[in-house]
């Protein structure tokens, strides 16, 4: 059932996507706009869903979810850095294809893809993944990208989404609850995530042309490790790790991993081989036919964690 869901929910979201592509082609949207809403989903909707995701009671229940949230993810990413640098070394990946592999789209999709699927209390446990990916984002990844041997630090603990999660925990921690017109505001702006990305997405696709996509001939190689054997290969750790034993509602916790992990190629990838130029094109290619594929393989995946 949670998979039909799902199908029907990322659906909803590829026609956006659509439409956004439609107005690229009657150029009523250009390159230049996709940046301006890449803005926006950073610093300003992402923040907001996080600030929101916490106001909840921490109750026992919440304490021991975040905690298995958080372990998953770090045993997780894990899986996922040996898998990158198994297929790295035996598939001869550029920096630009093992960093695809590596890192899903979780930041921008999997949050509207929980508050729809499974409710808006589930969020909260999201942001543990997203956290440990976060950290990834700026040291490792960043690192691959600029050809660099150190990583950053400060820029990890002072990124606006970093800063976000620790807002939210501290509130979580107080109790304290913001005024119900700045909860409104959040909660509206929050829910823009999710339509927000694919419109972003839909440019880039508008922008796409087939000459672009068939010059890589490595591509279909890099979607399938992307939305297929990658995912299941974290499904089996998952199913059978023994982790969703530790908490009630163990289970949910560890499908809210799985479905992030299935999420297209990051975002973040294109962002940083656009600023280091590391082969920024083809890193958008890899998140464009990723974003459009993964309306087939992530129902497919969430089916398979049913079973």
């Amino acid at each position: 059932m949670i998979s039909v869901i799902l199908a029907k929910k990322i659906f909803s979201l590829f026609l956006i996507m659509l439409f956004s592509m439609a107005m690229v082609k009657f150029k009523l949207l250009k390159a230049t706009d996709g940046k301006v809403m890449s803005v926006l989903l950073l610093y300003l909707l992402f923040p907001c869903m996080i600030l929101i995701a916490f106001q909840v009671d921490f109750t026992p229940e919440i304490k021991n979810g975040l905690i298995l949230g958080t372990v998953a993810g770090i045993f997780v990413q894990a899986l996922l850095l040996f898998l990158g640098v198994f297929f790295g070394k035996l598939l001869k990946l550029s920096t630009v294809e093992k960093c695809s592999v590596i890192y899903s789209n979780s930041g921008n999709l999997i949050i509207p893809l929980v508050g729809s699927v499974l409710g808006p209390e589930w969020i909260i446990y999201s942001s543990s993944f997203v956290a440990v990916q976060l950290f990834l984002f700026w040291t490792h990844l960043k690192s691959s990208m600029a050809r660099e041997t150190h990583m950053d630090i400060k820029a990890v603990l002072t990124s606006a989404n970093m800063l976000a999660i620790f807002a939210g925990v501290f509130l979580l921690l107080t109790g304290i609850r913001l005024p119900e017109p700045v909860n409104d505001a959040l909660r509206g702006l929050g829910g823009m995530i999710g339509p927000a990305a694919m419109i972003i997405a839909g440019i880039l696709l508008g922008e796409m042309t087939w000459d672009k996509v068939k010059v890589h001939k490595r591509l279909p190689l890099v979607v399938i490790l992307r939305l297929i054997v990658v995912p299941i290969f974290c499904l089996i750790f998952l199913k059978y790790c023994g982790l969703a034993g530790w908490v009630e509602n163990g289970k949910t916790i560890l499908l809210i991993t799985l479905l992030a992990v299935s999420t297209p190629s990051a975002t973040t990838v294109v962002s940083m081989a656009t600023l280091f130029d590391n082969e920024p094109e083809y890193a958008s290619v890899i998140n464009v036919v990723t974003a459009t594929l993964c309306t087939i393989t992530m129902p497919f995946i969430v089916w398979l964690y049913q079973l």
